[in-house]
Order: structure tokens, then sequence, then C-alpha cells
């Protein structure tokens, strides 16, 4: 397991959602629109293959640019997060957690958007289905 590069108390992890909060809710929406594209690609690509068509020549390069432009997107915020200290553990969900320490053992700091606040812990192995209130 490594080492964080930092570790948040509670009030820290909720004086940074001001930050975190809008880059999840970007996470979640390119997360969405990178899903959306992938699957209209898939599509074309199944009809095509099929000997279909019936659509305008751009088309494809109009879905692998999509998929393109929303994957950059999607890893740069994924990586403001990461540089945030932010560990992102489902982007479809918007649940992340914030490294800390309780009683000298390492744990997680559990935030999911929607949720007004920083005000759940877990273990390092326990996810999200051990979630404690602080």
């Amino acid at each position: 397991m490594a080492v964080p590069d930092r570790y948040f108390t509670p009030s820290e992890a909720n004086e940074a959602l001001a930050k975190v909060r809008p880059l999840v809710e970007q996470m979640v929406e390119h997360h969405r629109a990178l899903r959306e594209a992938v699957e209209q690609r898939d599509a074309l690509s199944a009809v095509t293959s099929g000997n279909g068509g019936g659509f305008h020549p751009r088309v494809p390069g109009d879905l692998d640019a999509a998929v393109e432009a929303e994957a950059a997107e999607f890893s740069s915020v994924v990586r403001e997060l990461t540089e945030l200290g932010v560990q992102v553990k489902d982007p479809a969900t918007g649940l992340v957690d914030f490294p800390s320490l309780r009683d000298g053992e390492q744990i997680l700091l559990c935030w999911l958007l929607g949720e007004d606040e920083v005000a759940w812990w877990h273990t390092l192995d326990g996810g999200f289905a051990g979630r404690q209130p602080l």
C-alpha cells in the first residue's frame, strides 16, 4: 500500500470540498459523456460491420473525436483530483476518498457527490459498504 502524499483531517476534507465538488461533478459528467460516445461508436461499428450504412461519412470520425475529447477531459479532471490528494473510487457516481489517520492508522474519509459534507470514514479495505459515521 503506497503512502499518500498527504493526510486530511475531517475539517480539511470538508474545506477541500469547495474545490473537489465541482471537479467531481465534471468527472461524473465526462464519464457519462465518454460512456455514451463509446456506445454510439460501438453501435456504428456494428452497423458498418454488417454491411450497413445510411449515415454521413463524417460520422465515424466525429464519434472518434468525441471519444478522444471526452477521454482527455475525464483524465484531466481525475488528474486534478489526484493532485489535490483525493482518491477517485467510482467516477460514475462521484465517490471519492480522502486519506486520513485515525488513532495512528491509515483510513479513508469517504464522500459521495450529493452529500453535504464529508461525514463518513472506512478502513483501507472496508470500502463504501464499510462506511461509518465520523
